[in-house]
């Protein structure tokens, strides 16, 4: 066995507090009201993660989520290519009285939602009316900021809009801020804790620890994580890996939009392809996400790595599917690279006998079914040319291994950083 390997930073981004001593100088008692009604707006340029982990989330808790689109169309272009595709238009939202408004980061995407008169109004009548409204990364100082919904309150952000967010509010370099009715976060790495913190202001903290457990979130958010390596071979590639990412009816947004963020931002060329006869698909939690291509057409082009999200019914698809199946097998076959996550490893890969001599590991309730679980307590695992992991909160870990893995070791870390994972 390969000794631990760590993607350590030079030095951390920002001071970071641990997720137990989140800030907060008032906390919400639980609202009567049974049913929890959410608005998460979307925009051209939104940040993809910071708007599907927390739609993700909030739905896992049994609230009842509104996406809605501030553009011409209900899909909108959000950052890294994802396509994303709301389930109404902002106008459509107006006369609804929402327990809470959560606004998604991405600069463009800041900007966009900033501009929209519509969700400006809903979004004031929020606040004056004393229910909670949140944003994060760009969006508390590029939205919440400049509207003067932050005056006099303690609020973060991404580190880059800091300055801007001093001049409407009393900056804080807090993970997640809570003050009054108003919540803010600062960024991708963030986006976990501060839907589980929007879940347990709506739903109390024993629905936030219900939610929270299966996630599989980091329980302290060090300079470091632990990636465990077995069998060590190089991988090589060409500076612009070329990677398949299938998606599927049931596949799990958060896992899938994750690993398609974080690899485009290595600058891979990431191929999303629908194993439906459609394009869009409807993930686990009723999340629509646009693939690039099908999946027939996908099969035609060659690949540096093959990465397979989870979700019960992706994986299902994913493991009913010749074309999946003799994808991956033709991978091995060439001695190329491929993964999964989550359910993947054990109803895909494991009954096709694309894990026989290999360590693995995938969802904790899955592992049972893994021939070999010698290594299946592992956030990461990476044997050989295989790269395995447990779920949605493992996502950023094993996005940024396959990074390390394809572009080295400095890639990874800069990405880390910028993402706030470290």
């Amino acid at each position: 066995m390969m000794p631990l390997r760590h993607l350590t930073p030079f030095t951390t981004l920002t001071p970071h507090l641990p997720s137990s001593t989140t800030s907060r100088r008032f906390s919400l008692s639980v609202m009567a009201s049974a049913t929890r009604k959410v608005l998460v707006p979307i925009a051209n340029g939104t940040e993809p993660m910071e708007a599907v982990v927390t739609i993700d989330v909030l739905r896992r808790a049994g609230a009842d989520v509104t996406v809605a689109s501030v553009e011409k169309h209900l899909r909108v272009d959000a950052c890294h290519g994802v396509k994303i595709v709301a389930d109404a238009f902002i106008s459509d939202c107006v006369d609804t009285v929402y327990d809470l408004v959560s606004l998604p980061g991405g600069m463009l995407g800041a900007t966009n939602l900033r501009d929209n008169n519509t969700l400006r109004g809903i979004v004031e009548k929020q606040a004056s009316e004393g229910r909670l409204y949140a944003a994060i990364c760009a969006s508390p100082a590029v939205v919440l900021g400049s509207w003067g919904l932050l005056k006099g309150l303690k609020a973060t952000c991404y580190p880059s809009f800091m300055e801007q967010l001093s001049s409407s509010a009393t900056a804080v370099e807090s993970r997640v801020q809570i003050d009054g009715k108003a919540i803010t976060s600062r960024g991708p790495g963030t986006t976990m804790e501060y839907s589980v913190t929007l879940v347990e202001q709506l739903f109390g903290k024993e629905k936030a620890n219900e939610v929270s457990g299966p996630l599989l979130m980091r329980s302290k958010h060090e300079d470091q994580f632990i990636v465990t390596e077995l069998n060590k071979v190089q991988w090589t590639c060409s500076s612009e890996p070329k990677i398949l990412v299938p998606i599927a009816e049931g596949s799990e947004e958060m896992e899938a939009v994750m690993i398609i963020d974080v690899l485009r931002r290595a600058k891979a060329e990431v191929v999303v392809a629908s194993v439906s006869d459609k394009l869009e698909i409807v993930a686990s939690r009723k999340v629509k996400l646009e693939a690039d291509m099908l999946l027939d057409e996908a099969a035609k082009l060659s690949y540096d790595l093959i990465v397979l999200p989870g979700g019960l019914g992706g994986a299902r698809a994913f493991a009913n599917s010749e074309t999946i199946v003799n994808l991956l097998k033709k991978q091995r076959e060439s001695d190329r690279y491929y993964g999964a996550i989550c359910a993947s490893p054990a109803l895909v890969l494991e009954p096709h006998g694309l894990l026989k001599g290999k360590k693995a590991t995938a969802f904790p309730a899955m592992c049972d079914k893994l021939s070999d679980q010698s290594e299946a307590e592992n956030r990461v695992v990476v044997d050989g040319k295989l790269i395995t992991s447990r779920g949605p909160g493992t996502s950023l870990e094993f996005s940024l291994a396959i990074v390390e893995k394809l572009l080295g070791h400095e890639k990874a870390l800069e990405i880390a950083k910028a993402m706030l994972v470290v």
